[in-house]
Protein backbone atom coordinates (compact mmCIF):
# COMPACT_ATOMS: atom_id res chain seq x y z
CA UNK A 1 0.00 0.00 0.00
CA UNK A 2 1.63 3.51 -1.06
CA UNK A 3 0.23 5.99 2.08
CA UNK A 4 -0.92 8.75 -0.91
CA UNK A 5 -2.60 6.59 -3.05
CA UNK A 6 -6.12 6.89 -3.45
CA UNK A 7 -6.87 3.51 -4.95
CA UNK A 8 -4.52 1.82 -2.07
CA UNK A 9 -6.51 3.67 0.25
CA UNK A 10 -10.51 2.50 -0.90
CA UNK A 11 -8.62 -1.02 -1.10
CA UNK A 12 -7.55 -0.61 2.55
CA UNK A 13 -11.63 0.54 3.17
CA UNK A 14 -9.66 4.08 4.55
CA UNK A 15 -11.30 6.08 1.47
CA UNK A 16 -15.29 5.69 0.60
CA UNK A 17 -16.38 4.04 -2.40
CA UNK A 18 -19.46 2.19 -3.93
CA UNK A 19 -17.77 -1.26 -3.72
CA UNK A 20 -19.54 -4.19 -5.21
CA UNK A 21 -16.79 -6.66 -5.01
CA UNK A 22 -13.92 -7.26 -2.59
CA UNK A 23 -11.38 -10.34 -1.59
CA UNK A 24 -7.83 -10.46 -0.60
CA UNK A 25 -6.61 -9.14 -3.63
CA UNK A 26 -8.78 -7.70 -5.72
CA UNK A 27 -11.54 -4.65 -5.25
CA UNK A 28 -14.10 -3.11 -7.61
CA UNK A 29 -16.21 -0.62 -6.86
CA UNK A 30 -18.15 2.11 -8.99
CA UNK A 31 -16.44 5.02 -10.82
CA UNK A 32 -17.19 8.34 -9.17
CA UNK A 33 -16.74 9.97 -13.01
CA UNK A 34 -19.03 7.65 -14.99
CA UNK A 35 -18.33 7.26 -18.79
CA UNK A 36 -20.94 4.79 -19.62
CA UNK A 37 -24.45 3.63 -17.55
CA UNK A 38 -22.23 0.85 -15.71
CA UNK A 39 -18.39 2.06 -15.15
CA UNK A 40 -16.76 -0.04 -12.89
CA UNK A 41 -13.27 -0.08 -11.56
CA UNK A 42 -10.92 -3.42 -10.54
CA UNK A 43 -8.26 -2.85 -8.54
CA UNK A 44 -5.49 -4.84 -7.35
CA UNK A 45 -5.32 -4.25 -3.58
CA UNK A 46 -1.39 -4.24 -3.92
CA UNK A 47 0.17 -1.03 -5.37
CA UNK A 48 1.32 -1.42 -8.94
CA UNK A 49 1.52 1.88 -10.36
CA UNK A 50 0.14 1.05 -14.14
CA UNK A 51 -0.02 -2.39 -15.88
CA UNK A 52 3.72 -1.06 -17.33
CA UNK A 53 4.72 -2.01 -13.45
CA UNK A 54 3.58 -5.46 -13.75
CA UNK A 55 6.33 -8.09 -13.66
CA UNK A 56 6.23 -11.76 -14.36
CA UNK A 57 5.57 -12.74 -10.57
CA UNK A 58 2.38 -10.95 -11.29
CA UNK A 59 0.87 -13.08 -13.57
CA UNK A 60 -1.80 -14.64 -11.17
CA UNK A 61 -3.29 -11.06 -10.34
CA UNK A 62 -3.52 -10.04 -13.51
CA UNK A 63 -5.70 -13.16 -14.51
CA UNK A 64 -7.61 -12.50 -11.06
CA UNK A 65 -8.05 -9.21 -12.47
CA UNK A 66 -9.93 -9.73 -15.33
CA UNK A 67 -12.19 -12.88 -13.97
CA UNK A 68 -13.29 -10.30 -11.72
CA UNK A 69 -13.98 -7.53 -14.67
CA UNK A 70 -15.98 -10.70 -15.47
CA UNK A 71 -18.13 -11.55 -12.68
CA UNK A 72 -18.48 -7.65 -11.82
CA UNK A 73 -20.24 -7.19 -15.34
CA UNK A 74 -22.29 -10.61 -14.78
CA UNK A 75 -23.37 -8.98 -11.67
CA UNK A 76 -23.93 -5.60 -13.51
CA UNK A 77 -26.48 -7.53 -15.68
CA UNK A 78 -23.93 -5.85 -18.68
CA UNK A 79 -22.79 -9.39 -19.71
CA UNK A 80 -25.41 -10.38 -22.27
CA UNK A 81 -25.13 -6.71 -23.92
CA UNK A 82 -21.74 -6.33 -24.17
CA UNK A 83 -19.21 -4.76 -22.27
CA UNK A 84 -15.95 -3.34 -22.43
CA UNK A 85 -12.20 -3.41 -20.33
CA UNK A 86 -9.94 -1.03 -20.71
CA UNK A 87 -6.73 0.10 -18.93
CA UNK A 88 -5.07 3.53 -19.39
CA UNK A 89 -0.98 3.19 -18.65
CA UNK A 90 0.85 6.96 -18.27
CA UNK A 91 0.45 10.21 -19.40
CA UNK A 92 -0.31 9.98 -22.95
CA UNK A 93 -2.44 6.49 -22.22
CA UNK A 94 -4.76 8.45 -19.77
CA UNK A 95 -4.17 6.89 -16.86
CA UNK A 96 -5.35 9.24 -14.56
CA UNK A 97 -4.75 7.47 -10.95
CA UNK A 98 -1.15 5.90 -10.66
CA UNK A 99 -2.55 2.34 -9.39
CA UNK A 100 -3.40 -0.16 -11.64
CA UNK A 101 -7.46 -0.17 -12.87
CA UNK A 102 -9.54 -1.92 -15.40
CA UNK A 103 -12.12 -0.43 -16.28
CA UNK A 104 -15.67 -2.35 -17.29
CA UNK A 105 -18.11 -0.29 -19.17
CA UNK A 106 -21.64 -0.93 -20.37
CA UNK A 107 -24.93 -0.44 -20.13
CA UNK A 108 -25.59 1.10 -23.20
CA UNK A 109 -23.82 1.35 -26.78
CA UNK A 110 -20.67 2.01 -26.34
CA UNK A 111 -18.85 4.22 -29.53
CA UNK A 112 -15.91 2.43 -31.03
CA UNK A 113 -12.71 4.74 -30.32
CA UNK A 114 -9.46 4.28 -31.07
CA UNK A 115 -7.63 7.43 -29.93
Amino acid sequence: MTADCLFCKIAAGNAPARVVYADDAVTAFHDIRPQASTHLLVIPNKHLDSLDAAEEADAELLARLLQVAVRVAREAGIADSGYRVVTNTGAHGCQSVPHLHFHVLGGNQLQPRLG
